[in-house]
């Protein structure tokens, strides 16, 4: 017979469980919630890293490209509204796309023209954090960019 508690009138033969009380789990459950409560926390914070440092290494393949375009082939500033417009209308859901965070990400390949340096140092840091630093203060950018190359360095010996 199901002793489960359930909330409303199975519909569909389909009904709403109702947790039970914690006097009711069987021991050890707590240790096993605690435990998987802490692998989620962990985990969230590692998947977001993640999740910038793709996002930091992917705007840097754009303004990259955009970048080689421009001193190759002369492209203007047109050439980046254009596929601001382009790009939103193909990812409507996506921010970051407009023409001024182009020309950032344009501006951060150009500063960092070393994806290693990038991948290893630059993407621990939020967009907008990286953005501030061009913004409010160039000397931060050239100190930022020795230290990146120095390290890089002294990790390559």
């Amino acid at each position: 017979m199901n002793t489960r508690k359930s909330m409303g009138k199975p519909k569909n033969g389909v009904l709403l469980p109702v947790a039970p009380n914690l006097s009711e789990v069987p021991s050890g459950y707590i240790d096993m919630r605690n435990a998987i409560i802490d692998k989620i926390q962990k985990n969230r914070l590692r998947f977001a890293i993640q999740v910038n440092s793709g996002m930091i290494e992917l705007y840097w393949e754009i303004g990259n490209e955009i970048l080689n375009r421009q001193k190759n082939e002369g492209w203007g500033a047109k050439v980046i509204d254009r596929l601001s417009k382009d790009l939103k209308d193909a990812y409507p859901e996506l921010s970051g796309l407009s023409p001024r965070n182009l020309k950032y990400m344009r501006k951060f390949a150009e500063h960092w023209s070393d994806i290693t340096i990038v991948q290893q140092v630059v993407a621990q840091l939020p967009w907008q954090y990286i953005i501030s630093l061009y913004l409010t203060f160039p000397i931060v950018n050239a100190l930022l960019s020795q230290f990146s190359l120095t390290h890089y360095q002294l990790r390559l010996k």
